[in-house]
């Protein structure tokens, strides 16, 4: 069974057709400009590709937000307010559906990722985790999904608020829908805008570790106290080298302050706390994931 997965960021599409994340006969890296070009380029790809291995059965495409994922909405699809220039209300799912005769599953990018890390990855074995991305944007998914279960939409971990940390309380913020949110804050933009440094070129004993650590680890807090899930997975960007990861495991414990009993027992912060095992290719894989749950929901 042959599908076809895509990884919609804000700076690159992947797009990928194989029979599987682990066989992939096929993938191409397209820069994400204007959203007709980018979706167009997206098609051409795949055309090319059914010419030369066969017909695609089914597409799985995690793509970056907001995105209106009422399944039983005219509007399910289609881009919501979104920073990027150009692509608001764009229907992400129109191009595809009207050129290839398969079954098209949509979801965030994060979502997608956190999928892939919960049945690949760093959440293999588990009941739950939580996957967060910190890079251009920062965002949030769990896995698994309750399918039965209507939302009003999907998570939008990056825009909660937190604590402002004293050292920068003259911070406005790069949100331009918020301001000083999390993602305002401790996105990279945010540390560029702050400190005109991307975080790894600064010395490991500068501030800027212990104050993005800062805002990340009450984000972990929040995620443990309302969500409860059994992991938290970091990724994206601003996560790449694991440097972070000590920083946000220590704001983390001192924000939950032994409150919740699993997570007070010698070690476990660091163990529920970790980077992701599939890296980069987690976003790729959980659109595999959700092409196969596609095709099994249209049959």
């Amino acid at each position: 069974m042959l599908y076809g997965a895509i990884e919609g960021g804000g700076t690159k599409f992947v797009c990928a057709v194989g029979t599987s994340s682990q066989d992939v006969l096929e993938s191409v890296v397209l820069p994400t400009a204007s959203a007709p070009s980018t979706l167009a380029a997206c098609v051409e790809f795949f055309s090319t590709a059914e010419q030369k291995f066969g017909p695609i059965a089914a597409f799985g495409f995690g793509c970056f937000g907001p995105i209106d994922l009422r399944a039983h909405e005219p509007s399910h699809g289609r881009m919501l307010a979104t920073p990027k220039a150009g692509w608001s209300g764009v229907d992400l799912l129109k191009p595809l559906q009207s050129r290839f005769n398969a079954p098209v599953s949509i979801d965030t990018d994060v979502s997608t990722a956190a999928l892939a890390e919960w049945q690949l990855g760093a959440g293999r074995g588990l009941g739950s985790i939580a996957y967060v991305t910190v890079g251009t944007g920062i965002g949030g998914g769990v896995a698994p999904h309750d399918l039965g279960m209507r939302r009003l939409m999907h998570a939008e971990m990056g825009h909660i608020f937190v604590r402002r940390d004293a050292r920068e309380q003259d911070f406005p913020g790069v949100c331009p829908f918020h301001g000083d949110c999390l993602e305002g804050l401790a996105s990279g933009p945010a540390i560029q805008a702050r400190w005109r440094s991307q975080l790894d070129a600064l010395p490991p004993h500068h501030e800027a570790w212990s104050i993005i650590g800062g805002y990340l680890g009450q984000l972990v807090a929040t995620i443990a106290l309302m969500v409860s899930v059994e992991r938290v997975v970091f990724g994206g960007g601003v996560m790449a080298n694991g440097l972070l990861l000590p920083h946000i495991r220590a704001a983390a414990a001192t924000a939950l302050k032994d409150y919740l009993e699993p997570l007070s027992q010698p070690g476990a912060i660091d163990s529920y706390i970790c980077g992701p095992q599939l890296g980069t290719r987690a976003g790729i894989a959980g659109a595999f994931l959700l092409a196969e749950r596609a095709l099994a929901s249209a049959g």
